[in-house]
């Protein structure tokens, strides 16, 4: 492959069996993903996470925290500070109870694969260090999903802080693809005081890097993503600090970007609009190219 770009092989014969009725499209599960960044005094860093290579979906691939919605974040018992549950609906285009699941699910998430937590015991504040034995319980009982966010917020005395994310953009896994997902991407800072590690049983390794030299590793073929994450990477480069992409976030357009296929003489053509980049040519019977 010229670069990076995660294609599985079985996706062809996948395409061709949508267009000829004999697949039909999973509904896709709402997820979110965050976009983690640090200052490095030479521009942000972004945190990411390698998928484990035995992993059926991406193994193998660079990725950021993140993953599916607890049902259980639509209550509407969670603790909240920021822009209101209906400031999110709007923003994100869901009703509010949708978007509060959305947004819970970005800061569980964090915290559940990073140990990161955005969240504070007021408005205005946000936990320090969260590494002690007793946040690792809790943080267990949540992957576990013996413990909803809601009732973690409580026992703890905290607040989701919606006021700490940005969202940034939406993908949603090609209708051919058996495990779909509709995820909206969102960055936030480092909060003060915390620090990340590999919370997550689903990756076997974890990088700061600067989203300028993740996508120059890309390009070589050296680090393996899925179209969603080099290209938020790239869209992160103009921006010299976090506060700087927080501030750009309000102003995205969160219009789903979703896959289209067709069948060109026998053979599939694979794209992603305003990604023209991840254009693929699959002839009839042979490899990928770009």
């Amino acid at each position: 492959m010229a670069n990076g770009q995660w294609f599985p092989p079985d996706w062809p014969d996948r395409i061709r069996g949508l267009a000829d009725g004999t697949l039909t499209p999973v509904t896709p599960k709402r997820a979110a993903t965050v976009m983690l960044l640090r200052d490095t005094g030479t521009g942000p860093a972004v945190h990411m996470l390698r998928r484990r290579a035995s992993m059926a979906f991406a193994g193998g691939a660079y990725a950021y925290p993140g993953g599916g919605v607890d049902p259980r974040d639509d209550d509407h018992r969670v603790r909240w500070a920021g822009p209101s549950r209906a400031w999110w609906a709007d923003r994100l285009g869901l009703d509010e109870k949708a978007a509060q699941a959305i947004v819970c699910a970005a800061v569980r998430e964090t915290y559940e694969e990073a140990g990161v937590l955005l969240a504070g015991p007021g408005p205005d504040s946000v936990v320090g260090d969260t590494t002690g034995a007793d946040w690792e319980a809790d943080r267990a009982a949540l992957v576990a999903r013996e413990l909803s966010f809601a009732e973690f917020l409580d026992r703890r005395g905290l607040v989701l802080r919606s006021d700490l994310l940005g969202a940034w953009t939406r993908w949603i896994t090609p209708e051919f693809e058996p495990r779909r997902y509709d995820t909206w991407f969102f960055v936030a800072a480092l909060p003060e005081g915390q620090r990340t590690r590999n919370a997550s049983t689903e990756a076997d390794r974890t990088v700061w890097i600067r989203p300028q030299d993740a996508a120059a590793a890309y390009d070589r073929g050296e680090l393996l993503m899925m179209p969603p994450t080099i290209a938020t990477l790239r869209q992160l480069v103009p921006y010299g600090s976090p506060a700087e992409a927080l501030a750009a976030a309000p102003g995205r357009d969160l219009t789903p970007v979703l896959a289209r296929a067709r069948l060109v003489d026998g053979g599939v053509v694979l794209s992603w609009p305003g990604h023209e980049e991840f254009t693929k040519h699959v002839p009839a019977g042979g490899p990928a190219t770009p």
